[in-house]
């Protein structure tokens, strides 16, 4: 099950994406899928076809992890 988090990098503006799993005490790196800004935009530093990125614990400051509440839901056409 991936987690979305926001990652607070040092030095650098939070960035959204997804986690396969938490980061345990005794790892060095955090691999993240679909990485973006908070606001949906592309990272400037990152390539356009970028679809994870591993980022080393000890530049990252702390991680949010946002709960599934605030996922869209879709909803299809409905004919009675």
């Amino acid at each position: 099950m991936a987690h979305s988090v926001i990652l607070h990098i040092a030095g650098e503006p939070s960035v959204a994406g997804e986690v396969e799993e938490l980061p345990k005490a005794a790892d060095t790196i955090i691999v993240v899928s679909n990485p973006r800004q908070k606001d949906g935009k592309d990272l400037h530093y990152l390539d356009n076809n970028v679809t994870k990125v591993i980022w080393p614990l000890n530049k990252v400051s702390f991680i949010e992890i946002l709960d599934g509440a605030g996922d869209e839901k879709i909803i299809g056409f409905v004919r009675d």
